[in-house]
């Protein structure tokens, strides 16, 4: 089906992650399509646009915006997306899709074909602990008004799908749709400016503050009310 899942990946500072995602896509079969969002003070803005000019196939599109930080801009093209595709995904610019004898998009899109829900796969690191690359319904994003809440900047994201999906009762971990994540702390990326600012001592106390918030002090509970009637009206 046309336009039935998309994938974000927020992206900067890295425009070489670009090809290397577009191998991916063809090495996998996916037919998903693929939405790079760039910031427009990036400082490697020129070599994203290079890489996209390479790039002919509707399949693969890019954005430029003002810098919103990762959680921003996931959820101002997921809010503009979700009007459009029944299904959306967020990747980092340091995840790669694996082959399988199943493409990972066909998986996605049979596991959420059901209703709402949240669907992740094993990205070598992480495991079933944590959905760091993630898919879900768009009414999801539609309920809530966002893809991840709003206060986080970066960190702590995979931990609220983790706590939507689990209290929805809807989700799925795929053990063999190895989307694989490429980060410094599995030895598989060397640690760059980006990696060292969103690791910073001051964000991560900074984004855990905002998810205890979030999780302790009703803005959980809120978005669980929303996503349980969603899966209500569902069924």
């Amino acid at each position: 089906m046309a336009d039935d899942l998309l994938v974000i990946i927020p992206t900067r500072g890295r425009p070489q992650a670009v090809m290397a995602l577009v191998r991916a896509w063809h090495e996998t079969g996916a037919t998903a399509d693929l939405l790079f969002a760039v910031d427009n003070d990036d400082p490697e803005l020129d070599a994203y646009k290079r890489e996209a000019a390479k790039l002919k196939s509707a399949q693969f599109r890019f954005v430029y915006g003002k810098r919103l930080r990762l959680c921003g801009t996931l959820n101002a093209q997921a809010v503009k997306a979700a009007k459009k595709y029944r299904y959306l995904a967020f990747m980092g610019d340091d995840h790669r899709p694996r082959p399988a004898a199943m493409p990972w998009d066909a998986r996605i899109r049979e596991c959420l074909s059901g209703g709402p829900g949240i669907v992740y796969g094993n990205d070598l690191l992480m495991g079933e602990r944590m959905p760091t690359a993630v898919a879900m319904t768009s009414d999801i994003v539609q309920a809530l008004g966002y893809f991840s809440p709003p206060a986080l900047v970066h960190l702590c994201l995979d931990l609220c799908w983790l706590d939507w999906g689990q209290g929805m009762g809807r989700i799925t971990y795929l053990d063999d749709m190895v989307i694989e994540h490429l980060h410094p702390a599995n030895g598989k990326a060397e640690l760059d400016a980006g990696y060292e600012e969103v690791n910073s001592d001051a964000m991560v106390s900074a984004d855990s503050a905002a998810y205890y918030d979030y999780r302790d002090n009703g803005g959980l509970a809120d978005d669980l009310a929303k996503l349980r009637k969603l899966v209500e009206e569902a069924s």
